[in-house]
């Protein structure tokens, strides 16, 4: 396996986590019969369950991207120093914007997600 694959597996986990936690706090916060309903009364969250929510949509935003490149390249067999910078950028970018999305950290939150979105251009210049 390319570190891009490998990081691209850590990414899926990621994903994974954020998407149980978002779970979790709809449940805690709008109560397991409304988790378990077919939710067509959509209720708003807001405090830190919302902004689990919204992290996680934001994840889901750009992982296809990632996820496309990364095996495009191990199909092309294009792996250079620059796939790698680029899966790297957006791995940990995204490990490190989780946290300061659901903390309510401006700013700084923004420019971490600029740095996960280099890594998916760094990505495309690489495997293009």
């Amino acid at each position: 396996m390319t570190t891009e694959t490998i990081l691209l597996l850590c990414a899926v986990v990621l994903g994974l986590v954020q998407c149980l936690a978002t779970g979790v706090g709809v449940s805690a916060s709008l109560g397991y019969d409304y988790s378990a309903s077919p939710r067509d009364d959509q209720k708003p969250l807001s405090g830190v369950p919302g902004r689990v929510k919204r992290a996680y949509a934001n994840f889901m935003e750009t992982f296809p991207y990632f996820a496309a490149l990364v095996l495009l390249g191990a199909v092309l067999h294009r792996h250079s120093l620059l796939t790698v910078l680029g899966a790297h950028l957006y791995f940990w970018g995204r490990l490190v914007y989780w946290p300061l999305y659901v903390a309510g950290t401006p700013k700084v939150r923004s420019l971490v997600w600029v740095v996960s979105i280099l890594g998916i251009v760094l990505l495309l210049i690489g495997v293009a």
